[in-house]
C-alpha cells in the first residue's frame, strides 16, 4: 500500500518533467529548424497587417526588431516565439503547482511560491542550455518573459482558488 501511494507521488511529477523535456528538446534545435517565417509567407498574408506595424521599432537583446529589419513575417515571428515563451512556461507553472500540491504537505502559499521558483530555475536553466545551441543564444530577457508567464499562471492559480474560496 505505501509503495502504491510512492508511485502515486511520483507520477504527479511526470507530466512537470515530460514537459520539460519538451522544453529541453526545443531549446536544442538551431533557429533555423523553428524558424515559422516561411510557414507564414505560405499561408497566410500579412500584408494586411504592415501598415498598421510599419514604423515600429524597438531593440531587444541588442537586435533591432521592426518591419524594416525583419519584414512583416519575421517583426510577427518574434511576437509568435516570445509569446511561446510565456505560455510554455506559464504551462509549466501549472505542472508544478499540480506536482507540488498532490506530493507535498506544505501551505497553499507555499506551494504557489515553489511552483513559480521551480519554474524560474528551470527558464534560467534553459537559457544556460540554449548557450550551447547553435544558433541560439542564452538572453535574461527571455528568463523575464518565462518568469513573467509562470507568474500569470500561479496568480489564476491563486485568483481562481480565492474566488473559489468564497463560496
Amino acid at each position: 500500500m505505501a509503495e502504491r501511494k510512492h508511485m502515486k507521488k511520483i507520477g504527479n511529477w511526470i507530466p512537470a518533467f515530460f514537459w520539460m523535456g519538451i522544453i529541453f528538446y526545443s531549446s536544442s534545435t538551431p533557429y533555423e529548424k523553428q524558424n515559422v517565417q516561411p510557414l507564414l509567407k505560405q499561408w497566410l498574408d500579412l500584408a494586411w497587417l504592415t501598415p498598421y506595424i510599419d514604423g515600429s521599432t524597438f531593440t531587444y537583446n541588442g537586435q533591432v526588431v521592426s518591419t524594416a529589419a525583419l519584414g512583416t513575417e519575421g517583426f510577427v515571428e518574434f511576437f509568435i516565439r516570445k509569446g511561446a515563451h510565456v505560455a510554455v512556461f506559464f504551462i509549466l507553472a501549472l505542472l508544478f503547482y499540480w506536482a507540488v500540491h498532490q506530493t507535498w504537505q506544505v501551505s497553499e502559499r507555499l506551494v504557489l511560491l515553489i511552483s513559480w521558483l521551480f519554474t524560474v530555475l528551470y527558464a534560467i536553466t534553459d537559457e544556460l542550455h540554449q548557450g550551447l545551441t547553435p544558433n541560439r543564444s542564452p538572453y535574461v530577457g527571455d528568463v523575464v518573459l518565462d518568469s513573467a508567464g509562470a507568474l500569470a499562471a500561479i496568480l489564476c492559480i491563486y485568483l481562481i482558488g480565492h474566488k473559489v474560496g468564497k463560496r
